[in-house]
């Protein structure tokens, strides 16, 4: 093998004397180079410990150095007997020996969890002999060395290590965790499998909004934003109970998805208050799950007004209360009690929608009117008050009963006479009938006679005979 072949930071001991006996002695190195690469092995192997067997320090290197240099190539190596006896392992130098195989003695599974969860991820182990084992992170840092924490996150623990497998669990998932995790067996032969951990990002609960003041018998324009979700998030539009047909976009930033979805309604003064929902699903969510927001819509109108009285009839010397009840939006902030062309009485006393008229008499009667606007325009109510006098109350409510009577009897007797008028003129009108036929019939008997005396002869001259 020839010199220029070799790479100086490929070269490893188990510690400095060693080093710095093949750096004596074929003069590649410098006290530099040996202590940063005594750094490495403490930092893997741990401070304090004894050295490892030289078969274990290579295996080690193997894949400190074959593997990062060099991710997923295979990688020729050579053990090389110097007089410390220390084993030399190299890598990216172009010598004869064992090439890394696919692996055949170690299967993993690919993993799915969501941002924030829990991920465990498993390496199982085929004919364990003992032989080293090492997992490794996406950036090809070693996490654990045979079941020794090599990298200081605390949020990957050792759950299992046994001749089966080799399981560790990945707490606080984020994006930046998401690759292909590296499971090695150093055998004779070096086995590796590779372990993909893919971080999804649930969607928050979404943003809505309208574009602009919603006025009856106009459109309203609703908006919902997802900003952050992996996959792109699923929006859907509810409004009482039904679905509505939204425009979506997406936009791509980074390893997350933007989402956002318009909706367009007309709508009128009873969708006040009414609730749009927007709903957001993805794969990061458990099954049967979303993430909603609920718009309260807000639309406005014109005002409308209606006097409410505390009492049907009303008689002097009672107390009256009228409500005027108004709606619109905005709610119009004054109410205005006037009584036609005259004012209110001295007595009465209004108090926003409501006017008190107490001890109340005849000089109280009128057309009392209420009135209410906004923006979007006015609104008044009619109440038109009389007051009755005790007396005239209860005789008119007596009198209801005899008036009805009295008609229905007045009733009978037209109907009646109808009746016999109706009899007698169809009984006039028959017998006169019978009397003209019964005359014709004698007129009739005194041509005959007459006929017979005068011999029969219808064209002679009547003559009369007396006898």
């Amino acid at each position: 093998m020839e010199r220029d072949a070799w790479k100086r930071e490929d070269y490893i001991f188990h510690d400095a004397t060693a080093c710095e006996t093949y750096a004596a002695n074929d003069a590649l190195g410098d006290e530099t180079h040996c202590t940063f690469h005594e750094a490495m092995a403490k930092n893997v192997l741990g401070a304090g410990r004894p050295p490892a067997e030289n078969h274990n320090i290579s295996a080690f290197h193997k894949l400190w150095y074959a593997g990062a240099p060099h991710p997923g190539t295979a990688t020729q190596i050579q053990d090389r007997s110097i007089t410390t006896g220390t084993r030399l392992v190299t890598a990216g130098a172009r010598m004869p020996g064992s090439l890394w195989r696919s692996a055949q003695g170690v299967q993993t599974e690919n993993v799915t969890v969501a941002e924030g969860g829990v991920a465990e991820i498993t390496c199982r182990l085929h004919q364990y002999d003992g032989s080293i084992v090492v997992l490794q992170n996406p950036a090809r840092q070693t996490l654990f060395f045979n079941g020794t924490r090599a990298l200081k996150d605390e949020r990957f623990q050792l759950e299992e290590f046994s001749p089966r497998r080799v399981r560790i669990r990945l707490s606080d998932a984020r994006l930046d965790d998401e690759g292909g995790y590296f499971c090695q067996l150093y055998t004779e032969d070096t086995h590796h499998q590779i372990a993909t951990l893919t971080v999804l990002v649930a969607p928050e609960n979404p943003i809505v909004e309208g574009r602009e003041q919603a006025v009856e018998g106009g459109e309203v324009e609703l908006s919902c934003v997802v900003p952050r979700s992996r996959p792109p998030a699923m929006l859907r539009w509810y409004r009482d109970k039904k679905e509505l047909r939204g425009v979506d976009s997406r936009q791509e930033n980074g390893k997350v998805w933007s989402v956002a979805s318009t909706v367009r309604f007309q709508v009128d003064r009873k969708d006040d208050g009414g609730i749009v929902t927007c709903e957001a699903q993805n794969a990061a969510l458990p099954p049967g799950h979303s993430k909603q927001t609920q718009y309260v819509l807000d639309v406005q109108y014109s005002p409308s007004a209606r006097i409410h009285a505390s009492q049907a009839v009303v008689r002097e010397g009672d107390t009256l209360v009228l409500t005027c009840a108004v709606t619109g939006n905005p709610r119009p902030g004054q109410i205005r009690w006037s009584r036609g062309n005259e004012s209110l009485p001295e007595r009465a006393e209004a108090v926003a929608e409501t006017l008190t008229l107490p001890g109340l008499t005849s000089l109280d009667n009128g057309t009392y009117t209420c009135e209410a606007g906004n923006k979007h325009g006015q609104a008044r109510a009619l109440y038109v008050l009389v007051v009755y006098d005790p007396g005239a109350v209860v005789e008119a409510q007596t009198s209801v009963p005899y008036a009805i009577v009295g008609g229905i009897l007045a009733l009978l007797v037209f109907l009646i006479i109808c009746v016999l008028v109706g009899m007698v003129w169809c009984s006039v009108r028959q017998k006169g009938s019978y009397l003209t036929h019964e005359a014709s019939g004698l007129d009739e008997q005194g041509e005959a006679r007459e006929a017979f005396l005068n011999g029969g002869d219808g064209h002679k001259r009547k003559e009369e005979f007396f006898i």
